[in-house]
């Protein structure tokens, strides 16, 4: 049977799939709340983890102990690093990387955590098929690309950081805490998938942009991941 463990790093991110729950069951732990029901006939289990590297893999493996998903989605908003990826466009994760992990001194690659033997966790191809047919069904105007993720413990609002992720990542996008979902779901041996509306174009109009275009963006997301669910 499919369940499906939803997370988004803020509520704006969630909210409207909350509202779509029926049967709404909910649990706490380590100060996430955790909602679960059915979307669509879907199983799934809707939570904020809140913001950052640390939160998200907690909550990845709380949903794996406590709620037995199958699957993982990631719903949010993420800073563009390709010039092809506008704000309100969608970045679909073939992979994710952790871009400020940095142990090269003893001859790892930039991003490698020492002794996991990976350095880009891969999506789950299924998930990403649904996500491409859910846009292509539901929402043909969306413009999207199938990318990698690139996730660290700082919001990009520089040029310069940016150019370094994209020399260093080749990644299409920046975020908080994809990598850290995709490593938990790595680890747990769950599929998952990071899908990310653009919301700013991570350099220095970011800090200008993000406020304003957070909301729509977010909301883009939210309806793509619903879509989803009777795709899985």
């Amino acid at each position: 049977m499919v369940k499906v463990g939803i997370i988004g790093a803020m509520e704006l991110e969630v909210s409207s799939l909350k509202g779509q729950l029926s049967g709404c069951r909910i649990s706490k732990k380590a100060g996430m709340e955790f909602c679960e029901g059915k979307i669509g006939g879907v199983d799934v289990v809707v939570v904020r983890c809140g913001i950052g590297k640390v939160n998200a893999a907690l909550c990845v493996q709380i949903l794996c102990d406590d709620h037995h998903v199958t699957h993982v989605i990631n719903t949010g908003v993420a800073g563009s690093l390709n010039n092809d990826l506008n704000i309100g466009d969608i970045l679909i994760s073939k992979d994710a990387v952790h871009h400020d992990v940095d142990v090269t001194v003893f001859s790892y690659r930039k991003g490698e955590v020492p002794q996991l033997g990976v350095r880009e966790f891969p999506a789950d191809p299924h998930l990403i098929e649904a996500a491409e047919k859910a846009i292509s069904d539901n929402q043909p105007e969306l413009n999207y690309r199938v990318g990698r993720v690139a996730s660290g413990d700082q919001f990009i609002s520089s040029s310069e950081v940016k150019e370094r992720i994209i020399s260093e990542f080749e990644a299409d996008c920046a975020e908080m805490e994809g990598a850290s979902i995709a490593h938990g779901a790595y680890l747990n041996g769950i599929p998952f998938v990071i899908i990310r509306a653009i919301s700013d174009k991570a350099d220095g109009s970011a800090e200008e942009d993000y406020p304003t275009f957070e909301k729509a963006a977010a909301a883009h997301c939210a309806k793509l991941v619903a879509d989803m669910l009777g795709l899985i």
